[in-house]
């Protein structure tokens, strides 16, 4: 504003200082008086003027254009010299087409009417990819961008949510016309090559994050290729559903029974989960009586044949008497259980032969009964 009030001032003052110009806005300014005021004309029909119809006279105000002329290139000089940037923004300074330097946060001067400076939004910004947005802040989908197609040919309706900030000011305002746009194609593209590789049910499911994560590391790389002077903060999937009702309440139904089969994967976990440490604990205890036992056999076997040897030696001193003693000791062993009968041969014509036995009470009375 102040260097086209500094032009009009200087073209004011050119003009009181040319006499031909001057002479012709006189002659200009007298014919248009003339046609307005047809009474000042002479009777011969010529165009002289009367002498009422007079130029103004602007020589007294050359000094005071002259005066106005250099507070105004003051003024221009001391208002364009310098400049704010706020903390969201970086400038780009230029001087004849060429960047000077970039400049952060803070006062910073430049020479007035040569160098300009463009100043530049570097907070993040963000935009849907697959809907937009009306006037009334509704979202809707957009089937141009967010129809996609999967790696078992089926479609899909997905929807992202993409953040980005200026990263290079002086790339985004001379490498490209339009960055914003370049980024959405470059987004898209990288969306479209990357949902392919997935099955329609993994991408509406568990593959989400996945595919974020493969979306934003293929947009990174391609936004350095092309050098726009943006980079991708954040992208993240808003929403994935087939593209018609039917369709999605076939899916709703796989869903179901997908969660159906994981309660019973859950619960036959939380089974097993159980039982197996009762089992565990049911093992250890046979296999620590197994120990115990075959521990003791073996003590117990190992006792016998220390005996064993004893005996051997003791019968190898004098076979005699340890025979002899063996057959006292087993025969005191084995007699108390035993019913010794002494016959001639015919015992079979004595009865009754519990007589013989060791309760002779119960035998005698039976005996005395018959």
């Amino acid at each position: 504003m102040l260097e086209l009030i500094f032009i009009i001032l200087l073209i004011v003052y050119f003009i009181t200082r040319n006499p031909e110009l001057m002479e012709k806005l006189k002659k200009n300014f007298q014919s248009k008086e003339t046609k307005k005021r047809p009474d000042v004309v002479d009777m011969d029909g010529s165009d002289a003027v009367k002498k009422n119809v007079k130029m103004p006279d602007l020589k007294p105000l050359r000094p005071i254009a002259v005066v106005v002329a250099v507070l105004a290139v003051i003024a221009c000089i001391a208002f364009s010299s310098y400049y704010n940037v706020n903390e969201q923004e970086n400038a780009v300074v230029t001087m004849f087409g060429d960047v000077i330097r970039t400049d952060t946060a803070g006062l910073h001067f430049k020479l007035p009417l040569i160098q300009r400076v463009h100043k530049v939004d570097i907070t993040t910004h963000g935009t849907g990819i697959g809907y937009n947005v009306n006037n009334d802040g509704q979202s809707f989908a957009s089937d141009s961008d967010g129809l996609m197609i999967t790696k078992d040919f089926n479609f899909i309706n997905i929807d992202f949510y993409m953040e980005y900030k200026v990263t290079d000011p002086v790339a985004y305002l001379y490498n490209s016309q339009e960055p914003e746009q370049i980024l959405k194609n470059i987004a898209l593209a990288s969306i479209r090559s990357t949902v392919i590789n997935y099955n329609v049910d993994d991408a509406i499911t568990t593959g989400k994050t996945q595919i974020q994560s493969e979306v934003k590391e293929k947009i990174t790389e391609e936004l350095k290729e092309q050098n726009i002077g943006l980079s991708i903060v954040n992208i993240t999937v808003q929403d994935a559903e087939p593209p018609t009702e039917e369709i999605i309440q076939a899916f709703k139904a796989v869903e179901t029974a997908k969660q159906g089969k994981d309660t019973a994967v859950n619960n036959a976990n939380k089974y097993k989960n159980e039982q197996v440490p009762a089992a565990e604990a049911e093992a250890d205890r046979i296999l620590q009586n197994a120990e115990a036992s075959k521990a003791a056999r073996i003590a117990e076997a190992e006792g016998q044949v220390a005996r064993f040897d004893a005996m051997y030696q003791q019968y190898r001193l004098n076979p005699l008497i340890t025979k002899q003693r063996m057959f006292y000791e087993t025969m005191e062993d084995v007699l108390p259980d035993l019913k010794v009968i002494i016959t001639d041969g015919t015992t079979e014509t004595m009865l009754p032969l519990e007589s013989f036995s060791a309760p002779a009470a119960p035998a005698a009375t039976q005996e005395g009964g018959q």
